[in-house]
């Protein structure tokens, strides 16, 4: 099966079809661990839009959180421009980013998936010790937290995504292409598509 799309009168939604080409506001969303940054960042590249990740906006320096004000003025900052990629889950910000953005990319990939990605990312960056934003590293010890991203993914899996498959089913958001992406290999043909119409 090819990717599809929800509902199908947005975009084509046939076996064996890829998706048109998205607008120039999107937003990528999915489990801990599908890719979404990734995603996001190559969306970018290949449409000359800015990328920003929802994670870089929300945590500051030790692992802490702005503030909820805060982090909702940085996501309006970001929607504001003409054209963008924005990558994240955050209900709190939902409304400004999903409100502005044209088009939403959902990677709904299997938790096997997910867990072998999630676990290969974050190997690398405990191993190399890789900052991600404002200072912050993963730990060994962090993963061993009731918190973990590997029980995120699963908890993920159990509720967002349930909520995303009624949500797009019913027609809404009605304002935004919905592209829905099922495994990394219709994702890489997206990708190919858009790169050969660019």
């Amino acid at each position: 099966m090819g990717a599809r799309t929800v509902p199908a009168d947005r975009v084509a939604n046939a076996p064996g079809l890829i998706p048109s080409r998205p607008g120039s506001r999107i937003v990528v969303v999915g489990s801990t661990g599908a890719g979404k940054t990734r995603l996001a960042r190559r969306l970018g590249q290949i449409l000359g839009i800015p990328h920003v990740e929802l994670d870089e906006l929300n945590w500051a320096p030790g692992w802490t959180m702005v503030t909820a004000e805060e982090f909702r003025r940085r996501a309006s900052e970001v929607v504001a421009g003409d054209g963008w990629v924005v990558d994240g889950n955050y209900g709190s910000v939902r409304d400004i980013v999903w409100g502005h953005a044209d088009s939403i990319v959902w990677l709904d990939y299997g938790l096997r998936t997910v867990w072998w990605r999630l676990f290969r990312r974050t190997s690398y960056r405990i191993l190399f010790r890789q900052e991600l934003w404002h200072g912050n590293r993963e730990t060994l010890r962090n993963q061993f937290r009731r918190d973990n991203l590997f029980l995120w993914a699963v908890q993920h899996r159990r509720h967002r995504r349930p909520e995303y498959l009624r949500l797009f089913a019913s027609g809404e958001p009605s304002h935004m292409t919905v592209i829905h992406l099922r495994s990394p290999r219709q994702t890489r043909e997206w990708l190919s598509s858009l790169m050969r119409d660019t």
